[in-house]
């Protein structure tokens, strides 16, 4: 006769809590860390670099290399109601050409709506007759310091602006179906977009 396994007892595991059970949380996860001194490393008119010595909860210290830039701005436009407009570029750091909603940072002096409105010219050639707030949120949470405001753009108007001179963009509507599924399908890499694109989604009840 063979012996059938004995079902497991969530007494059994070697905590002896049920194995759905989280370890118990650290006491000084919500303790903030404290720098105690800063030293500039490098400028440009987009990024700010510095390196920090922090004190971390426990008493000791590190050293954290911060990269700060200003707030950007992500703008999802839609031509009609079911067919959304994308921007394409070449990106120098990710060593690809991209599909992707207009971006860009916001300048000084500018408020939120206003560098929405002028990414959105810039990029695609438009203005928004209606601009939708969706969320905001940290495009990296570990050495970027870079929070990003999204918006859906409608009533859209023809309104071309001279972009960047670093950017040559190529611009074509898709049906809004198929750029969810672009996101599903990994095809969209931009953080902003993926997000902007899901957003936009759950408001259609998709």
């Amino acid at each position: 006769m063979v012996s059938q396994p004995t079902p497991a007892d969530p007494g059994d595991s070697p905590t002896g809590r049920p194995p759905s059970d989280p370890p118990a949380s650290n006491p000084l996860a919500r303790t903030p860390w404290r720098a105690t001194s800063t030293r500039p490393i490098y400028r440009n008119r987009w990024i700010d670099v510095r390196e920090d010595l922090v004190e971390l909860p426990d008493g000791h210290t590190t050293v954290y290399g911060v990269v700060e830039c200003s707030e950007c701005v992500g703008v999802l436009p839609f031509l009609d109601p079911d067919t959304v407009l994308l921007v394409g570029q070449y990106r120098y750091v990710a060593k690809g050409f991209f599909w992707e909603m207009p971006t860009g940072g916001q300048d000084a002096g500018e408020t939120r709506l206003q560098a929405a409105q002028r990414e959105l010219a810039e990029e695609a050639g438009y203005e928004a007759g209606r601009l939708v707030e969706l969320c905001d949120f940290h495009t990296s949470k570990s050495i970027l310091r870079e929070v990003a405001y999204l918006y859906l753009a409608e009533d859209l108007r023809p309104a071309p602006r001279r972009p960047d001179h670093t950017e040559f963009i190529e611009r074509r509507a898709f049906p809004f179906a198929e750029v969810l599924a672009m996101v599903a399908r990994g095809e969209i890499k931009d953080a902003m977009t993926i997000i902007a694109v899901l957003h936009a989604a759950r408001r259609r009840g998709l």
